[in-house]
């Protein structure tokens, strides 16, 4: 475990960095997180491979696709992006805001996704002018240090201060995370990681964006595309072997179209588990004591678990689908399964329907995603009113949605969960959260007295709040 003068070395070290470089221009930095997104993406595959090898989770083929999309896609959302100076001004309020760096960011890199987050978090930071220092997982070190020297030698090449994107060098401890975490010169905490990493992250006394567990409802509705709903739930569950956490959880279907579903299921290659064969799935995949997913079986292949389950199918299982009744809310699989493994409820109309995704939520993963397969926009409208989830998506895949992978959102691979789940946003983060805003804002009217000012302005002030919120400013 480094002693606090080396966590102190690499935080100055950092600070140097970052004051050289926050001079830098627009089209000189936008240059730099080109060759790094680029650079990421042509080892995207071998860095998948290695990724795979240490963590012993998910699949190699779809993690490359998760690395090539938190480089290239996320770059693609910064560059030409204002993020230094002024970055907007209004003439007629006469306000100009001006954007300067946090300073030194702390990025804490999960095993799920190491090399996706470790890039993204690395674009993000830089867009803003910031130093990075990143601390892994200890099952994905190896990975990281790999993705971190390609990384420097990017910067190396644009003649920017190799660091500005550090890392922890020996085996990452809860102790040594903490110290970065309290650190008096860390101006910002980006955690990505388990619930308790998390918490200690808000607790530090640093300024932090923290992530929440999943556990998104896909609610099928009776007018729902059941075979186009079908190929966007087998591909977001199996997706890296379900371990995007904005991937469904939990299938909540209308009866309505239940036994269409079921067979779709089957005929892209899930296992829909009989009633025999669902009684004893909880005590064979979940830890009781825990009461989630047994750690072992995380980010597993679904014939592994087909395996542990005794179950037999005459095409290879891509998928367990098991069906419960709203009793399993309570239980284990009523929770966060970060495994190709899906619940499934049948539930009676939208009422029912509107229930259990609020309850499942309220179980866990309150503020992430929720999902909905319809074709009514006003049923759109009253799931996306109705439940606390920070994205809502319509009739797609979950976990490539929620990080805004074929949809219209912030490509991201840090989610908030806002004030429903204890974080402090509700957006997909980017480089406009490792901001600090300046307002300069230029006076227009002579002072008066309060007395005064509420005679000769109260009546004007009266009709400006009676106008809808939309024209209002704030």
């Amino acid at each position: 475990m480094p002693m606090d003068d080396e966590v102190d070395q690499v935080v100055a070290q950092a600070e140097r960095a970052q004051r050289a470089f926050g001079p830098w221009p627009e089209a000189r930095v936008d240059a730099l997180l080109h060759d790094i997104a680029t650079t990421i993406a042509a080892h995207a595959d071998e860095l998948a491979v290695a990724t795979v090898v240490e963590t012993g989770i998910g699949n190699a083929e779809d993690k490359t696709l998760k690395n090539r999309f938190a480089s290239l896609a996320v770059y693609q959302s910064l560059a030409g992006q204002p993020a230094a100076g002024v970055i907007r001004a209004d003439p007629t309020r006469q306000v100009a805001e001006i954007a300067s760096p946090v300073g030194v960011v702390l990025g804490l890199i999960p095993r799920t996704s190491p090399v996706a987050t470790l890039v993204f978090k690395t674009l993000i930071a830089l867009k803003g002018r910031n130093a990075l220092v990143l601390s892994c997982h200890h099952r994905a070190q190896g990975v990281g240090e790999r993705a971190g020297t390609l990384i420097q030698a990017a910067l190396r090449r644009h003649g920017a201060p190799p660091a500005l994107v550090q890392w922890v060098r020996q085996r990452t401890s809860r102790a040594t995370t903490l110290q970065l975490m309290r650190h008096r010169d860390v101006g910002f905490i980006l955690a990505t990681g388990g619930v308790s990493l998390v918490r200690a992250a808000y607790s530090s006394g640093t300024p932090a964006i923290g992530v929440g567990p999943g556990n998104a409802p896909a609610y099928v509705c009776a007018d729902a595309d059941v075979e186009a709903a079908t190929q966007h739930i087998v591909a977001s569950k199996t997706f890296d072997h379900g371990l995007i956490c904005g991937a469904e959880q939990h299938l909540v279907v209308d009866s309505a179209v239940r036994d269409r579903l079921m067979a779709a299921l089957e005929m892209e290659g899930a296992a829909v588990l009989t009633l025999e064969e669902a009684r004893g799935a909880e005590a064979r995949l979940c830890d009781s004591t825990m009461g989630r997913l047994r750690g072992e079986l995380v980010g597993q292949a679904a014939g592994l678990l087909a395996e542990q389950l005794g179950i037999r199918r005459p095409w290879p299982v891509h998928l367990i689908v098991i069906p419960v009744d709203v009793a399993a809310i309570a239980g284990a699989l009523g929770g966060e399964k970060l495994a190709p493994v899906l619940s499934f409820f049948t539930v009676a109309g939208e009422r029912e329907g509107l229930a259990v995704c609020q309850a499942l939520l309220h179980r866990e993963g309150r503020g992430h995603t929720a999902i909905i397969h319809s074709g009514d926009p006003a049923r759109v409208a009253q799931f996306g009113q109705a439940l606390e989830a920070s994205r809502i998506l319509v009739n797609g895949p979950g976990a490539q949605g929620c990080i805004g992978m074929g949809n219209g959102l912030v490509p991201s691979l840090t989610l908030g969960c806002g004030t429903f789940g204890g974080t402090s946003t509700t957006d997909n983060v980017s480089y406009t959260h490792l901001l600090n805003i300046k307002r300069v804002a230029y006076h227009q009217q002579p002072l008066a007295h309060p007395v005064e000012y509420q005679r000769t302005h109260g009546e004007s002030d009266q009709r400006a709040a009676d106008q809808s919120d939309a024209t209002t400013l704030l």
